[in-house]
Parts: structure tokens; C-alpha cells; sequence
């Protein structure tokens, strides 16, 4: 399994260095205005081409006060390969006027960002009149990404807040080598696509110590994540920590050596979830272990559905080719708000298996619960309750 023992002191060494910094840029004093009503747009961008061009480690400082922003490109690489963004105040997305972000792909995308470190602060994405929007059957933009990070390595985001994303509060695509430690993701239950942190096409993240409470995923990880690594973190509201939506493209890169460890789920719609199309392809997920959980009232809190196929759209009357092997869950306790607590819903064309279930406990309102399972093959160790339907 992924350890993130090498990852750690890599982003230690980042922190350290970038705090030994000699050049700091205020945005203030480059013409930011802290009343979140007047834009500060233009000087943050003109924070980040100072620090960019500059040769020595910079900061750019973003001072207590409310800075109102619309979408920022950040893009690399930069001369120095190290920048730290220290956030005391909160970026704030436009209130109303959800529109002129909501037809980029992010608010706040940092591309090619080599070494960039986030410290603190608060990103506030004021969803809310999207939402409102998109749940009144209006035709409405896609929404933003909070905060994207793309083609970047070496990253270490500590102690952000993400509150009401449009869409995902935090993206990671194409990268290698991110820390997230500290994180705190919250918008309400109800509030549509608002996945707290996804991962894709990515190698050496790290997430931990955080709290998240969407109204969709907590982590969404997609496909082309390898050597990924969850510790400690608290999820709910929202739909659990999901491998997948995997298979949607035939051609397809795999999910392998993901470890998500001592998660606590509350209200949750999932706990561990691996969701696949019920239609062709060359995608896999394999290595995988989730350890030591505590479930709260969880409506599925160990699932696999390989059967996904959102509106019965471009997959009724088809079956997943994605291959799930090697999948552990280690130590998994706790209640059920479903009379079934384990669902293995595999393929017929590509069956799941070395599926391992070892000490669990989940139980329903009291009561013994259920497991069910369909094409899927594995092993049982320790005491395990619901009793498995591996075969």
C-alpha cells in the first residue's frame, strides 16, 4: 500500500524552505481591497507574476479582510519553483452574479504550479444561487471548481477552509506529489455535484486530518490515481469516499495501491463505495484497502456497483468490464441505516475478486444486518458481521 512517509518529508522541506523567504507581496498593497465588494482581481494576479518571476522563494500574502475574486489562472512554471500563498483573510466568489465564474472550468486554478504551497484561509465559492438555479430546472452554467490543481508537483495545501464550491471544492489532475493536510470542506447536503476532493490521473497524494461535508462525494477518485493515501478524516454529511465513477471510456487508465485509513462516516449516503459503468472497458481498480472506519448511520457503508448507469443512459442491457482484485476492508465497524450494511454488485463479464472482509461489525438498528453479493469471489478472516456472501 501507498505510504506517505516519503511524501511527508518532501512537503515538510517545501514548508521550510518557502518560511526562509525574503520577498513578500501583499496584495494589498497592490491595490486589494479587503471589503469583499470592490474586485481584487488584478492584484492578485499581479501578486502571482511578481512571485513568479522572482528568483528566490516569495510569499504572497493575502491579509485579513473578505478580497472579492473572479476566475484566476495561475500558471507556471515559475522561476523559483516555490511559491507560498499565506491566506489570513477569505476569498470571496461573486454573490450573485454566479455566472461570471460558473462558465469556467475553476475559480482559482493553479496549472504547471511547481512547489506551490497554500497556507490557511478561507474560500468562499457562494454556490448557493447556482444551486438554486440548477435545482429549479432553469438552463444554468456547469459551475467551478473552487480550487483546481493541474500538471503540478510538489504541492502542500495546510489549513484551508472551502466553504459553498458552485461545483468540486478541490481538483487534483495530472499531478504528483500533493499534500493535504488540515482541510476543512463544507457545503449543505442538498447542494448539487459538490464533491469535496477529487482525484484523477494523479500519483503521490496525500490527504489528512481534515473534515468534509458535502452534498456529494467527500473524495470522488478517478481514474489514473495511483499511490494514494487517506488518513484521518471525518466525512458527512454527503455520498462517502467513491473509487469511481470508473469505466465510463473504454480506454481507460486503472485505479491501483489506494489506501483509505481510520475515516469516520456520519449520515452518510456511502462509507467506501467502488462504482463502476455497466458498459465495456479496459479499466481496473486493484490493490485497494480501506482500515480501520467507524460507520454512523450509514445507508451503504460497504459497497461495490458495478451496475452504475446514471438515468438508464448509454448502458441499459450492458455489463462493466472494469476489473476490481484486491480490495481489503479491514476493521470496519459500526451502524447501518440500511437493513443491507455489505453490497458487492459485480460484473457478470468481470467479476470482482480477491475481495478480503476481516473483522467487521456493522449492524442495523440493533439488529444483525445483511450482506449481499453478486459475481464477486474472496476470503474471510477474524469475525465478520454480516456473515459474507463471498464465494
Amino acid at each position: 500500500m501507498a505510504k506517505p512517509s516519503t511524501i511527508l518529508f518532501k512537503t515538510l522541506f517545501i514548508v521550510y524552505f518557502h518560511q526562509s523567504q525574503s520577498a513578500t507581496y501583499n496584495i494589498v498593497d497592490l491595490g486589494a481591497n479587503p471589503n469583499g465588494e470592490i474586485e481584487s482581481t488584478n492584484s492578485m494576479l499581479k501578486a502571482w507574476t511578481l512571485a513568479c518571476a522572482s528568483i528566490t522563494p516569495p510569499t504572497i500574502y493575502v491579509p485579513q479582510g473578505r478580497f472579492l475574486l473572479k476566475d484566476l489562472h495561475f500558471k507556471g512554471p515559475c522561476n523559483n519553483n516555490a511559491v507560498t500563498f499565506r491566506i489570513n483573510g477569505t476569498l470571496v466568489a461573486p454573490i450573485s452574479d454566479y455566472g461570471s465564474i460558473g462558465g469556467a472550468a475553476n475559480w482559482l486554478l493553479f496549472e504547471g504550479a511547481h512547489g506551490v504551497s497554500i497556507q490557511g484561509g478561507v474560500l468562499d465559492g457562494h454556490g448557493a444561487a447556482l444551486w438554486a438555479c440548477k435545482m429549479s430546472g432553469n438552463k444554468c452554467p456547469d459551475g467551478a471548481t473552487t480550487l483546481g490543481i493541474t500538471n503540478s508537483k510538489n504541492v502542500a495545501v495546510s489549513g484551508l477552509t472551502s466553504l459553498n464550491s458552485q461545483m468540486f471544492h478541490i481538483v487534483i489532475n495530472g499531478c504528483e506529489n500533493v499534500m493535504l493536510q488540515g482541510v476543512t470542506i463544507l457545503a449543505p447536503e442538498n447542494s448539487p455535484n459538490t464533491d469535496g476532493i477529487h482525484v484523477q490521473l494523479s500519483t503521490g497524494v496525500t490527504i489528512l486530518n481534515s473534515k468534509i461535508g458535502t452534498g456529494d462525494d467527500c473524495i470522488s477518485i478517478g481514474p489514473g490515481t495511483t499511490d494514494l493515501w487517506i488518513e484521518s478524516v471525518g466525512c458527512g454529511p454527503g455520498h462517502g469516499i467513491s473509487i469511481g465513477s470508473l469505466g465510463k471510456d473504454f480506454e481507460e487508465e486503472g485505479v491501483e495501491n489506494v489506501t483509505v485509513k481510520s475515516v469516520i462516516f456520519t449520515d452518510t449516503q456511502n462509507g467506501v463505495r467502488i462504482k463502476a459503468w455497466g458498459r465495456p472497458s479496459k479499466g481496473f481498480a486493484n490493490d485497494i484497502l480501506f482500515q480501520h472506519a467507524i460507520m454512523s448511520n450509514v445507508q451503504n457503508p460497504i459497497v461495490i456497483d458495478q451496475n452504475y448507469c446514471p438515468s438508464n443512459k448509454n448502458c441499459p442491457s450492458q455489463v462493466s468490464g472494469v476489473k476490481i482484485s484486491n480490495v481489503t476492508y479491514q476493521d470496519v465497524e459500526g451502524t447501518s441505516a440500511t437493513k443491507v450494511a455489505v453490497k458487492f454488485e459485480c460484473s457478470e463479464s468481470s467479476p470482482c475478486h480477491a475481495i478480503k472482509l476481516e473483522n467487521i461489525n456493522l449492524s442495523y438498528k440493533n439488529q444483525a444486518a445483511r450482506a449481499t453479493c453478486s459475481n464477486a469471489a474472496g476470503t474471510v478472516a477474524g469475525i465478520v458481521e454480516p456473515s459474507s456472501c463471498l464465494f
